[in-house]
């Protein structure tokens, strides 16, 4: 046994060194360093230039679709271009950032850092090799005014748009009130008017149905009890054609094909403006609250909305 033992010793000495993977740790990045991915993609599938004064990463994702990602070095850090990858393709299993040197970035470092030397951008185990756009290069873009224009407006929102959005909030609610007060009595007032109206609009409906139904009825007792149909024939013949010529005059006067909702809608109107003319009713006033009420309400629901995902209002002029 104890010969066995050394032979077995002696020919694990012997034995061919093997490859051993080492992880070392650095306490900068905090990461480790990664090696035994696949073979490197070409370098057509991946892509790094500037476009609009920003840098753009052209790269195509395994899904066999290109995408672009827009990159704001200042503000964009690396766990949210990977968040970005991963939401354009759910195939994206994994995704990391590696520098130079093999190590992996931590994903709270900002892209400026990365940006100013070659990095490898790595896809469910497939290596990207990412030229750098030249040390110093960010900044010169970075610093426009766009950028800096997106900068204060974070910040504002950031400090001010709480803030503003309830005094705005409380100034809607007050304009509101007040234009509910101006057209309370208005409103009373076009509520009596359009009963009114809707009753004689329904009455001279009912009234040209007894009209043709005694028209109707007229016909028939002259047809059967005092004249034979030869006489009555002709008769009818031009009641049809007077009724034709009436239709048509309606047209001609209205601009409109006469139809029974149409006819009873437009009397309505006519008895209302008439209403309306005869107790002295502003609807041009009216008309204004009501559209002053809509667009009141329209900021409102609007600045709610906003107010409950934390974004600027969009469109709500300040003056009003």
């Amino acid at each position: 046994m104890f010969v066995s033992r050394s032979l077995s010793s002696f020919r694990f000495c012997c034995s061919p060194h093997k490859t051993l993977r080492i992880y070392t740790f650095s306490s900068v990045w905090s990461t480790c360093v990664v090696s035994g991915y696949s073979s490197e993609p070409p370098t057509k599938d991946v892509s790094l230039h500037y476009s609009l004064g920003r840098p753009v990463l052209s790269l195509r994702l395994p899904a066999g679709r290109p995408c672009r990602f827009t990159l704001t070095p200042m503000l964009t850090t690396v766990g949210d271009l990977i968040r970005d990858i991963s939401a354009k393709d759910p195939g994206v299993h994994s995704a990391a950032l590696l520098n130079g040197d093999g190590q992996r970035i931590s994903s709270c470092t900002f892209m400026e850092t990365v940006l100013n030397k070659d990095f490898q951008l790595v896809i469910n185990g497939v290596t990207y090799n990412v030229g750098s756009l030249g040390q110093g290069a960010s900044h010169e873009h970075v610093l426009g005014l766009d950028d800096m224009k997106y900068v204060v407006q974070l910040l504002q929102s950031a400090l001010n748009l709480p803030q503003q959005q309830h005094v705005k909030h409380s100034e809607l609610l007050i304009q509101r009130e007040q234009l509910q007060q101006e057209l309370r009595p208005l409103e009373t007032v076009k509520i009596q008017m359009a009963k009114e109206a809707e009753s004689r609009a329904s009455l001279l409906g009912w009234a040209g149905l007894a009209y043709l139904s005694l028209q109707g009825g007229f016909l028939g007792y002259l047809t059967w009890y005092v004249f034979a149909w030869d006489v009555m024939e002709p008769v009818t013949f031009f009641i049809s054609c007077t009724t034709s010529m009436i239709f048509f005059a309606y047209y001609m006067l209205t601009k409109q094909e006469f139809m029974y909702t149409g006819a009873r809608d437009r009397q309505f109107l006519h008895f209302f403006h008439r209403r309306a003319s005869q107790q002295k009713f502003d609807l041009q006033k009216y008309n204004e609250l009501k559209d002053k009420m809509a667009e009141v309400d329209d900021d409102l629901r609007r600045l709610r909305s906003s107010i409950r995902l934390q974004l600027p209002v969009d469109q709500v002029q300040s003056s009003r």
